[in-house]
C-alpha cells in the first residue's frame, strides 16, 4: 500500500488538453468541495456479493479541473494512474457530466481518506464499476482516447467501458438461516446508479412476487434499502429470491452471469430452514 507525504504530492493533468494542470495537495484543498453520498461496487462482486458499500465522499467535482486544463473535443478518455502505476480508463464524458459529480476524493465519512481507501486522493465517480474509475492514490489524469491507450484491465478481458449492473442483495437473514414459523423480517440493498430503484420484489419458492418496502436514498447513485415480512407458515426448506427495477422500468436481469467481462447478473436468491 503506497504510503504518500502530501507535502510532497502532486497531481499532473495532461494529454489532449490546451494546458498542462499540475496542482499540490494544499492547492487541492482549496478548491471548492461538495459532499455527497454515493454507492461503490467492484466488477468483481458475484450475485448477491458483499464487493459493495456506501459512503459519504466529499471531495473537488473532476470536471471543473478538466475545464481549466481545456480538454481537446476529440478525446473521449481519461487515463487515471495510480502512484502504485495502476490504470483506469475512465469515459470522459462520465467525468464532465454536471449530473454525475465525479470527485477527486479527499474525505470519507467525516474523515481524512484512509489509507486502504487512497489516501491523500482517490477517484470516485457514480455508476462505473470500481476498476474504471476508482483509482486511488491518484498521481496523474492523462487525457486521451480509447483507441489511443488501454489501462490495466482492458488487455485482461474486461469490458472497456463498464456502467454498474442493476441489482439488488439479500442481507437478512443470512444463507441457510434456521427460522421459527411466523413472521419473517427479509432485508437488503438494491442499487441502479444514475438511473435509481423504483421498486424491490421479493418472492419465495415459485410463489409470486411481491413488493417490498423501499427505504429512502439521497440520490439516485446511492442504494436504496428495502425490507419485506414474509409469513413463514410452511416447515420445511425454502428459497427466497429478491429483484430490483430502476426508475426507466428496466427490470433485473435474471440470468446468471459471471463478472467477466462486465459485471455480474442474476436474481439473488437464499436457501432458509423453517422449523
Amino acid at each position: 500500500m503506497p504510503q504518500i507525504d502530501t507535502s510532497n504530492w502532486q497531481l499532473r493533468i495532461f494529454g489532449m488538453v490546451d494546458r498542462e494542470v499540475t496542482m499540490s495537495f494544499d492547492e487541492l484543498l482549496k478548491e471548492p468541495m461538495i459532499e455527497r453520498v454515493l454507492s461503490l461496487t467492484c466488477v468483481s462482486n458475484q450475485v448477491g456479493g458483499k464487493l459493495a458499500g456506501n459512503a459519504v465522499w466529499i471531495g473537488s467535482p473532476i470536471r471543473d479541473l478538466l475545464a481549466r486544463a481545456g480538454v481537446f473535443s476529440d478525446a473521449d478518455m481519461v487515463l487515471s494512474t495510480s502512484q502504485d502505476g495502476y490504470t483506469a480508463s475512465t469515459p470522459l464524458d462520465a467525468l464532465t457530466d454536471q449530473a454525475r459529480d465525479a470527485l477527486l476524493a479527499v474525505g470519507m465519512n467525516g474523515t481524512p481518506l484512509p489509507a486502504e481507501h487512497g489516501y491523500p486522493v482517490r477517484m470516485v465517480v457514480p455508476g462505473l464499476y470500481g476498476y474504471v474509475s476508482a483509482t486511488k492514490w491518484l498521481v496523474s489524469l492523462e487525457v486521451t482516447r480509447f483507441d489511443r491507450k488501454q489501462a490495466y484491465w482492458t488487455p485482461r478481458g474486461y469490458a472497456e467501458k463498464a456502467p454498474i449492473k442493476l441489482a439488488s442483495r439479500i442481507e437478512v437473514p443470512g444463507p441457510f438461516a434456521k427460522l421459527d414459523k411466523g413472521q419473517a423480517a427479509v432485508a437488503g440493498t438494491a442499487w441502479a446508479q444514475h438511473t435509481g430503484v423504483a421498486s424491490v420484489e421479493v418472492k419465495v419458492d415459485d410463489g409470486p412476487w411481491d413488493m417490498a418496502e423501499l427505504g429512502e436514498a439521497p440520490s439516485k447513485d446511492t442504494w436504496r434499502q428495502w425490507k419485506y415480512s414474509w409469513q413463514a407458515q410452511d416447515a420445511g426448506n425454502h428459497y427466497i429470491y429478491v429483484r430490483a427495477t430502476d426508475a426507466e422500468g428496466r427490470i433485473q436481469e435474471s440470468m446468471n452471469h459471471y463478472p467477466l467481462p462486465d459485471g455480474a447478473t442474476g436474481f439473488h436468491n437464499i436457501a432458509v430452514l423453517v422449523n
